[in-house]
């Protein structure tokens, strides 16, 4: 048995303090779970023994450990000096002969009678452990060929043991330095320069929730995403469905990929991507699904939640886990105890980005254009900068926030942000013009997917919140109120029974844009400007109407997946006319009308010519989600249904679309919100499966007072009593029918004695926004005790 040299086949996680956490963790996966059908590359590593054996073949350990107590522990003001100096002593070192001989011996037993090409990896013996990933911190050398170029490799693989970044880690997270050994793993080189790659988490990386994959990749060797040079594609596939053999992939986000990272006559370089490349996906839905796949297994096999790189050689079309460690931010808190950030005025926005955490920061802007300008940047700063890589560890340290022209989710810059605690606005292209050195700005991650930087600094309140000790209504099911996916898995955490009213105008205005009938009718458009923009969101579809039904979908999908396996009822498109023609597209379409809120509007629509194709498209979506996803947990709502008959009509289109009420267990409501929908009640839940109150439009039209107009608006009171009683009667009608009978609306958060009304009247269930929902719950409780006690 080799002192020096352990097959990575031969290893397992038992074996970290011998190979390091890196490769002990290659090994386990090449063999437990390569049987599963997980494509590892093979290799070998040397062993920390190897590399205690060369600090005393070398006579360093004495004057490393002498180095490492001079270095200042308060302020690391002599880091790069005790670095420069470490790496000197390591640089001028050279490895043991039988250490060489026996490397090359492996070397040339593993490739054969050709040199081949291969991967040298650092791996450090307390690597990887849940309580430090030492992501980042040492060197990897990529497409090395030959014994020379091997040898040298692995030199510099045990000189990166002094990076300045890596020093710092170590001191950050209590480990000696003496303690820790560096092992370098040697494996089959995957081509991902001709292909691609990127990396995996089996958690979501900004809220943490667990019930999805996430994926990103880029064109090119990993470091781009890793480093956050691209701004990588981004796929998010669910669990259970995948578990499932459904289409699970609920999510995918093109990159625009601006760079390939390939190899050169002397290392690395990056190159411009071709137009055609940037447009295009980097792996095929097949080769995501086999990914997340591999992620699930990795995840099982680990019991934890993980952090996977992948690679896809260029040569062969393989797709390989080329590493995976421990996820180490979001697996060690507790998901239902959240800081929620708020900001409390608005100003001029300097710059936008995406979102990285959900925090709220303000402070002085600094640019810096690389880690030697860190002796500028004071505690608490905001560093403004192109792109960041583990050189800047010790450097953001000191941020009380993050801006960076280029990166992604998975980048460095917000990798390092999650891990302190800091918001992250990452791949703004133009911060470092946009924002002077100097300036006062805010930070706000608390927008959802998309972060934005304001000038000045901004008022924003803080507010604790620990969901696990919230008391939960026992006879009203609590629900949420949401349109968008961005926000959906964070909001999943929050205390409720699912989604009570999903608006999919959110979803279209957001992440479509175009006036549905306008790619249904789009070679018949009229307009060219608003053609070419059209066909500029929409490149990829040769049908047009795919785009609108992949967009809805998944946007749909997503919040579905967010609270899988609670319900999420849908309301079909509620737009007014002069909302609808706002769309890209929609003035060719659209009346023009003298009132909206009463006229071409909700169910009224769906079996009209002028939109029902429109319609057909809304319905194809969700079929997709609960028959192809397999989310079944999503039903629908018709709103602003004036009679039966109309209601009649619209359900015949939906079973013409394969959407027929019953279907798969799907069920079709229908919003209580014109008062033909409650003196009409038991007719309406004849054909109907419940019912949602609509405070708002109900009590505008029992009241016949404009909500919009400023001039009678303190007319309009859900309190009154005429809007009561609409309320009891359609509340009444449903329990008589048997159907199911809730509320939309503010009022039950803002009027206790508004929710003691409707829970007197037994109501199955109210749905809140969520910046109301906790103060729902409250009155909802109150009203119950109330209520008991009376008996």
């Amino acid at each position: 048995m080799s002192t020096y040299i352990k097959q990575l086949k031969e290893v397992s996680m038992q074996d970290v303090a011998v190979v390091g956490g890196k490769n002990a963790s290659l090994g386990e996966m090449l063999s437990q779970l390569a049987r599963k059908g997980i494509n590892v590359p093979d290799g070998f590593a040397t062993t920390a023994i190897a590399f205690r054996l060369f600090l005393q073949h070398n006579n360093l350990d004495q004057p490393l450990d002498a180095l490492m107590r001079q270095l200042d522990r308060q302020q690391f003001t002599n880091l790069k000096e005790t670095g420069a100096k470490a790496r000197a002593l390591l640089q001028q070192a050279e490895l043991q002969p039988d250490l060489r001989e026996e490397i090359i011996r492996t070397y040339h037993a593993f490739s054969g009678s050709k040199d081949l090409t291969v991967a040298v990896r650092s791996s450090a013996t307390a690597e990887d452990l849940p309580e430090a990933s030492f992501a980042g911190q040492h060197e990897s050398f990529l497409n090395v060929t030959g014994e020379k170029a091997l040898l040298e490799a692995v030199h510099q693989c045990f000189v990166s043991l002094y990076t300045d970044r890596a020093i710092k880690y170590r001191e950050d997270n209590g480990f000696r330095h003496n303690e820790v050994a560096l092992s370098a793993g040697i494996q089959r080189m995957v081509r991902a320069d001709l292909g691609c790659a990127g990396v995996a988490f089996t958690v979501e990386p900004e809220s943490g929730f667990k019930g999805v994959v996430h994926l990103s990749g880029a064109w090119g060797l990993g470091e781009n995403v890793v480093q956050g040079t691209v701004t990588p594609d981004e796929f998010i596939i669910f669990k259970e469905t995948l578990r499932k053999g459904k289409k699970a992939i609920i999510q995918k986000t093109l990159g625009e990929k601006a760079r390939t990272m390939v190899y050169g006559e002397t290392g690395t370089v990056n190159v411009d991507t071709p137009l055609d490349k940037r447009n295009q996906y980097v792996l095929s839905d097949a080769e995501i699904t086999t990914l997340a796949n591999w992620a699930l297994l990795i995840e099982d096999h680990y019991g934890k939640p993980m952090d996977i790189e992948w690679a896809k050689d260029g040569h062969t079309g393989g797709l390989f886990i080329v590493q995976a460690r421990p996820e180490t931010v979001h697996s060690s808190k507790n998901a239902y105890q959240v800081t929620e950030y708020k900001l409390l005025e608005t100003g001029e926005r300097l710059t936008t980005g995406e979102a990285i955490g959900s925090k709220i920061a303000t402070g002085i802007a600094r640019i810096l254009h690389s880690p030697k300008d860190a002796d500028r940047l004071k505690p608490g700063e905001i560093v403004v900068t192109e792109i960041t890589s583990p050189d800047w560890d010790p450097v953001l340290k000191n941020a009380g926030g993050i801006i960076t022209d280029k990166g992604g989710r998975t980048s460095h810059a917000s990798i390092v942000a999650r891990e302190l605690g800091v918001p992250a606005i990452v791949g703004c292209s133009d911060a470092t013009q946009k924002i002077q050195d100097g300036d006062l700005v805010t930070v706000s991650c608390a927008e959802g997917k998309t972060g934005f930087v304001y000038k000045g600094m901004l008022k924003y309140e803080e507010n604790a919140l620990d969901f696990s000790r919230i008391e939960m209504p026992v006879f009203i099911d609590v629900m949420m109120i949401l349109g968008d996916p961005e926000k959906a898995f964070q909001l999943s955490f929050y205390p409720s029974k699912g989604v009570g009213l999903m608006r999919m105008e959110f979803i279209i205005t957001h992440a479509i844009k175009v006036h549905p009938m306008a790619l249904v009718k789009f070679n018949t458009l009229k307009d060219g400007a608003v053609k070419q923009a059209i066909e500029a969101l929409t490149f990829q579809y040769a049908d047009k109407r795919d785009y609108f039904t992949d967009k809805l979908s998944q946007g749909i999908a997503t919040i579905a997946a967010a609270f899988y396996p609670r319900e999420v009822i849908v309301r079909m498109s509620d737009f007014k006319t002069n909302e609808y023609a706002n769309l890209l597209g929609g003035k060719e379409f659209e009346p023009e009308e003298e009132n909206p809120m009463l006229g071409f509007r909700g169910a009224s629509r769906y079996y009209n010519e002028r939109y029902r194709e429109g319609f057909e498209l809304e319905c194809k979506a969700i079929r997709i989600v609960r028959e192809e996803m397999g989310l079944t947990n999503v039903n629908v709502m018709i709103p602003f249904c004036r009679t039966v008959a109309e209601g009649e009509k619209v359900l015949q289109v939906m079973d013409e679309c394969g959407l027929a009420r019953g279907r798969q267990g799907l069920k079709v409501l229908v919003m209580a919100e014109i008062p033909s929908n409650v003196l009409l009640a038991s007719e309406f839940a004849r054909i109907f499966d419940g019912f949602s109150i609509g405070s708002n439009d109900l009590t505008q039209l029992t009241l016949g007072v404009d909500r919009d107009s400023a001039i009678v608006s303190d007319l309009f009171d859900e309190q009154d009593k005429a809007a009561k009683k609409m309320f009891s009667m359609v509340i009444r009608e449903a329990k008589k029918s048997g159907v199911h009978v809730g509320l939309c609306g503010q009022a039950p958060s803002d009027f206790p004695a508004f929710t003691q009304f409707l829970a007197e009247q037994s109501i199955d269930s109210i749905s809140f926004n969520p910046d109301a929902l906790l103060k729902g719950i409250e009155n909802i409780n109150q009203a119950e005790k109330i209520i008991s006690e009376s008996y």
